[in-house]
């Protein structure tokens, strides 16, 4: 049986996801076999496992520092804000439905079982699991029903690492407050406190440590730096979105929605010398940008009328008839259409216009496509022609479908790996039940018995018409033949010499940022009492 140990924070945003991550790290370098654990996430940012089911993208971040392949055991529920007050609820990788935030609160511990079912099968087939928090569990009015914080710690026998922020402020007061707003029985399960992006000589941090502990009783077991790790974002309160706004050579603006989905797509783009990629949410950031992508979205519908009311949407289409770059990304490819219609209610009932910068019609369906896929891209025209003939590979998240019309080719020919169509029990996943009304998680361990499956023919996806591009694939830039591609034909455009562009391996880069995140932690942990602290439990 594993031994597991937990990430709790004084808020959101405390570095709780990296730390997890750089554990796991550490743990897999000492040989051990870890795995990252979130019984709820609530974030945009989301992933199709190869069996085709969706989970927290925190946790396949998560899982690559420990190197296992991502399952939806490892987050067994993902919310993901559909709007201010409700979200949609997804359990075991699939859509149970919308629920308010009074309906998922008054209905979150039925989902108790699924939790436990997910963690105990992790628990019998690794060596540690490291678990993950959400928010603060010092969240008083949530206290009674929590799931994810002390709630989980009780359920798991999980001592609880305490991390809070020191660069925003008032870390002590975070530490003590978050630790005297436990109840008796939860102080006696946080066995150690990290301070999280400390910047400076930590000597002079010294005193306030020796008067946190001797005010608390709760060792501080590391000082972590303000470190430059360029690894995924989880959500909205990503450093990107306020980040560098100066122009390079090639300059890609993302639209900033305020519902955007996987941002994480363009992440490649920041590896590229000369290129600078901003996210932008008025006219008058946007500035004269070669590319504008317009992202992944969770309300398509609400978020084309935000760009429609604040003139982003005609700034977008001066651009494209100036000839700039347009690439629309799953609710993004959505709004560049001519219509959007939901007769099914799922993004609040209507219809509307859509950009009209790309002859096609998107319809909302209730039942969302949820699939891993490898292609190419078709004979690409326009600026992006060097595109033409480079593979991809990706994942579909989307409850549209998109009908093209004439004067319009597609984009690319993909071919499913991984899907709704599959079996729910697969090895190493959280099969389904659907039983009166919701969702019963089984974690099956064996391998089920092959069978034959039928053979998956190429089909088409996203439309190209001159310089407007749009897909409904997720990490179509993740290759780095494809970013590499799209970067020289910007820069090609531009009559730049574009022989020295390189793209980087994103996928080994990602490696070298988990290891400097290890050895970074290593450095500034008490990892002996951290293993001391995993050792004895509680």
């Amino acid at each position: 049986m594993a031994k597991v140990i937990m990430v709790q924070g004084t808020m959101s945003n405390a570095g709780k996801s990296l730390l997890t991550a750089g554990l796991c790290r550490i743990f897999k370098q000492d040989g051990y076999r870890v795995v990252p654990f979130k019984s709820q996430n609530m974030a945009l940012n989301s992933f199709i496992t190869e069996e085709g089911l969706e989970m927290g993208r925190a946790q396949v971040m998560q899982a690559e520092a420990a190197g296992v392949r991502p399952s939806v055991c490892m987050n067994p529920i993902l919310l993901k804000p559909s709007s201010d007050v409700g979200s949609q609820v997804i359990v075991n990788g699939e859509v149970l439905g919308n629920m308010t935030a009074r309906e998922y609160f008054a209905y979150k511990k039925q989902l108790i079982p699924d939790i436990m079912k997910a963690f105990g099968k992790l628990c019998a087939e690794y060596d540690i699991v490291v678990i993950e928090g959400a928010g603060s569990p010092a969240e008083i009015n949530l206290k009674d029903d929590d799931i994810v914080n002390m709630g989980m710690a009780k359920m798991a026998k999980a001592p609880v690492l305490l991390v809070g922020d020191i660069d925003r402020g008032g870390v002590f007061a975070q530490l003590v407050g978050t630790v005297t707003l436990l109840e008796e029985d939860e102080r006696a399960m946080v066995k150690g406190l990290i301070i999280n992006k400390f910047r400076g000589d930590k000597s002079i941090l010294d005193p306030g440590i020796r008067m946190l502990e001797e005010r608390i009783g709760i060792p501080v077991v590391g000082v972590a730096p303000y470190l430059q790790i360029q690894l995924e974002d989880e959500d909205s309160l990503s450093e990107r979105f306020s980040g560098n706004m100066e122009v390079a050579e090639i300059d890609i603006a993302v639209i900033r929605l305020p519902r955007i989905a996987n941002f994480t797509d363009f992440d490649p783009f920041e590896r590229i010398e000369g290129v600078s990629l901003r996210y932008v949410s008025s006219v008058s950031e946007l500035k004269d940008p070669d590319m504008i992508i317009l992202p992944g979205t969770k309300s398509t519908m609400d978020d084309l009328r935000f760009l429609r009311g604040n003139g982003l949407e005609a700034a977008i289409r001066k651009a494209a008839a100036a000839g700039k770059v347009i690439f629309g990304v799953c609710g993004g490819y959505q709004m560049l259409g001519e219509t959007l219609a939901d007769p099914q209610g799922v993004e609040g009932g209507g219809s509307m216009r859509g950009m009209e910068l790309l002859p096609m019609d998107t319809v909302f369906a209730g039942e969302k496509t949820r699939t891993r896929v490898d292609g190419v891209f078709a004979p690409t025209k326009g600026i992006l022609s060097e595109l033409s003939g480079e593979t991809l590979s990706g994942y579909e998240i989307h409850m549209g479908v998109t009908t093209l019309k004439e004067d319009v080719q597609s984009l690319t020919r993909v071919i499913d790996r991984g899907g709704t169509d599959l079996p729910d029990r697969m090895f190493g996943i959280c099969g389904t039940e659907k039983d009166a009304g919701r969702i019963s998680g089984e974690c099956k361990t064996e391998m089920p018995e092959a069978q034959p499956q039928p053979e998956r023919s190429a089909k088409a996806d996203g439309a190209q018409r001159g310089n407007i591009y749009g897909t409904y694939i997720h990490g179509v830039f993740d290759r780095r033949n494809v970013a590499e591609a799209v970067v020289r034909a910007l820069g090609r455009a531009k009559g730049l010499d574009v022989e020295k562009i390189a793209a980087v391996d994103y996928a080994a880069f990602k490696e070298t940022q988990y290891d400097l995140l290890a050895g970074a932690l290593r450095e500034h942990l008490d990892m002996k009492r951290i293993y001391q602290i995993l050792e004895e439990g509680l």
